[in-house]
């Protein structure tokens, strides 16, 4: 089976918490861990997207909310995007980085910058805008 969910593509959250976001696959990890043992991805994602900018001054709505998260793989909808955004560094070494809340917020505040920043340069713009669903009743 050809693996075509690598690093850096944008897919959508299908269960838990943060159900319907956009995240980016930050790492893979198909043989699994100690304490997962099945396949699974570290994923960062937006819990609060961006609002939109209408004056220079207001900085303030372009912060956004980021998450990280490890996620089976049945739990994500793959999309047609990929993010250009070099999340690696983010999380260093092994999977535990994200077992003690002082590496996951370090973890986190990097991803958060880096996001921030991609957004700011118009990069990638699809991925920081909110998933809207079409409802058909018939």
């Amino acid at each position: 089976m050809v693996k075509f969910l690598k690093p850096g593509k944008a897919v959508i959250l299908l269960q838990g918490k943060y159900a319907g976001k956009k995240v980016v696959i930050v790492r893979v990890f198909e043989e699994g861990t100690r304490d997962r043992p099945y396949g699974h991805y570290l994923v960062a994602g937006l819990a609060k997207y961006p609002k939109k900018v209408i004056r220079k001054d207001s900085a303030k709505k372009s912060h956004v909310k980021v998450f990280l998260k490890l996620v089976n793989f049945t739990h994500l909808k793959p999309t047609r995007y990929t993010l250009y955004v070099d999340l690696k560094e983010v999380v260093s070494g092994a999977p535990d980085s994200l077992t003690t809340k002082d590496k996951k917020l370090n973890a986190t505040k990097s991803s958060k910058a880096k996001l921030e920043e991609s957004f700011k340069t118009c990069k990638n713009k699809w991925f920081f805008t909110k998933l809207r669903m079409i409802r058909h009743d018939s």
